[in-house]
């Protein structure tokens, strides 16, 4: 009896050794899975600040913790455990869905590439009728924050899966520690970043006052004054991340895809720079056509069921 006691107390004193070990591994985890996804977290921050932007400035704080509320919500509720079950009992369906997302994300890119350099015409028909209808603040402000946080939903999606198969090998307490820390962390980054990128003005504006010195004055105007076209090209570069990260989650679902993706950034000159920007420039073109073929396939759809409708009636 004294001997199968010790005994079990030996394998418990083991496994809590063996726990505490793979808990310390937890930081690195952490780190390593933040390298993974810098592209999707440069997309998110990019992203956000337009869907801020035009509003009113006494909302901005409040519309961004209120999407980053949301995110993290969506990160530690609904994403994480999805992707444990999943990795548990379905691990193929992780794939498809994350590729799902992603051409959401390039149909999503090239209708704004498509707005940016198509000029608009009222041509009084219905659609362009409902397209101008007037909306109060308050509906616009909501109308943002959902656009957001729909964007933020697949961004998330990646993050959580990548971080799922970094620790996919470990305990199960591991892999919900460092899911939880990465998705804390991420989210706080993301929109700490964003909230001082929409206030930068309003710090610009406070610091231009005479009490400070004329270099900080200096400084605070030159920071209003450069604020709307570094909003401007952060736009853009977020329009471009959506178009590259959705085309790369696409692409490195389809083996074939993956694999000349790769061959092609091996055949280039080990210049780890040149061979990141010519990654990133192939996926946002690819991101750009995939755009454009599901619009394509949106327009038809649409068509379809507004026919279907007026028949009905």
């Amino acid at each position: 009896m004294a001997s199968g006691l010790l005994a079990l107390l030996d394998d418990v004193a083991a496994l809590v050794k063996v726990s505490a070990a793979s808990l310390d591994d937890v930081p690195a985890q952490v780190a390593k899975t933040t390298g993974k996804v810098s592209g999707i977290v440069i997309d998110d921050t990019a992203v956000t600040p337009k869907y801020v932007v035009g509003l009113d400035p006494s909302r901005e704080l409040s519309i961004i913790f209120q999407i980053a509320k949301k995110s993290l919500f969506n990160k530690i509720i609904f994403l994480s455990p999805a992707a444990l079950l999943l990795g548990f009992f379905a691990p193929w369906a992780i794939t498809p869905i994350l590729m799902l997302g992603g051409a959401y994300l390039c149909f999503e890119g090239y209708e704004k590439v498509h707005s940016m350099f198509s000029q608009h015409h009222g041509d009084g028909t219905a659609e362009n009728v409902e397209q101008m209808k007037v909306i109060t603040p308050e509906e616009l402000e909501k109308e943002r924050i959902d656009g957001a946080v729909r964007t933020d939903l697949i961004l998330s999606s990646e993050i959580v899966a990548i971080t799922y198969s970094t620790v996919a090998d470990t305990p199960l307490a591991n892999q919900i520690i460092v899911m939880l820390a990465v998705a804390v962390f991420i989210t706080v980054a993301v929109y700490g970043f964003v909230g001082l990128i929409v206030k930068a003005d309003d710090m610009g504006v406070h610091m231009a006052k005479d009490k400070f010195h004329p270099a900080v004055q200096k400084f605070g105007r030159g920071l209003v004054k450069r604020m709307p076209a570094f909003l401007k090209i952060l736009a853009y570069v977020g329009t471009a991340a959506m178009l590259w990260v959705g085309a790369e989650i696409v692409i490195h679902g389809i083996p074939f895809l993956h694999h000349a993706l790769e061959n092609l950034i091996l055949s280039l000159p080990e210049v780890p720079i040149l061979q990141w920007l010519v990654k990133v420039l192939v996926s946002a073109l690819a991101g750009i056509v995939l755009g454009f073929i599901i619009e394509k396939i949106v327009k038809v759809v649409r068509k379809l069921f507004k026919s279907k409708k007026t028949e009905a009636v």
